[in-house]
């Protein structure tokens, strides 16, 4: 049975690995919305920039929590971030779960929400979902909700927090070093596949050899490095690409 959630309500989780989708109506005038986690230490704050999984860096070094991108389904769009919470070292006690628009603003995001899955079982009714209502309408980047330990185990709170200043101030806020001064381009966009009627929000075809662009790949298992300091020239590039067809 999924969990109707109520911001600031939270559900205890006994799935070891979960999918958080976002999801959203896409449009004309609706904003490209991309999906994104920051992985928290004991003081609140990320150990380094490594903590910070987004679109230009959508996998943690751990190899436990990376996104799986943005996907057409019949409801509308997606952009999913995946955690192996079993893996996830002693000293992370929180993961946020982030959207964030390219200086847009969330009140022309129509039917916004977080669903929360167990990624172990194919086919599954969401185990949480919460539908996002901004406070104010000025928020260009919003804390959905977060995964945080709970004794032995972990629990799923939903928030709906929100920033003005988008994901550079939220970032900042969490000891992400943000310089868009400097900041990269970013990566070339590439187009949504075609919609697909009803298909499964959740039967995601394993690769064999190419990685399909929308497709969900698992992650190979990666040496856990020891945390690093935070970079001070570590600089957050303009918002993702646009998959949205104008």
């Amino acid at each position: 049975m999924t969990h109707a959630m109520l911001k600031g309500s939270n559900v205890p989780l006994e799935a070891t690995t979960v999918r958080a989708v976002l999801r959203w109506t896409p449009g004309q005038s609706v904003p490209d919305v991309d999906a994104s986690a920051l992985l928290l230490g004991p003081d609140g704050r990320v150990r380094s920039d490594a903590d910070f999984v987004f679109y230009n860096q959508p996998r943690h070094p751990s190899g436990n929590v990376w996104r799986l991108g943005k996907k057409r389904v019949s409801e509308g769009l997606t952009d999913t971030i995946q955690a192996e919470l079993s893996a996830i070292e002693p000293d992370i006690g929180r993961i946020l779960l982030v959207a964030s628009a390219d200086g847009v603003t969330f009140d022309r995001v129509p039917a916004l929400c977080i669903q929360l899955y167990d990624a172990a079982v194919a086919d599954a009714e969401p185990l949480a979902r919460f539908d996002i209502k901004p406070e104010t309408g000025a928020e260009t980047a919003l804390i959905c909700g977060e995964l945080y330990r709970r004794g032995e185990g972990w629990k799923f709170r939903a928030l709906g927090e929100g920033y003005s200043n988008g994901l550079k101030g939220l970032a900042t806020d969490y000891g992400i070093s943000v310089d868009e001064s400097e900041a990269e381009p970013a990566a070339v966009s590439q187009p949504l596949p075609p919609a697909v009627p009803q298909q499964p929000a959740y039967g995601y075809p394993q690769p064999t050899s190419a990685q399909p662009a929308y497709g969900y790949p698992q992650p190979q298992p990666m040496p856990v490095p020891v945390p690093a300091a935070p970079d001070p020239n570590f600089r957050l590039p303009p918002q993702g690409p646009q998959f949205i067809g104008r």
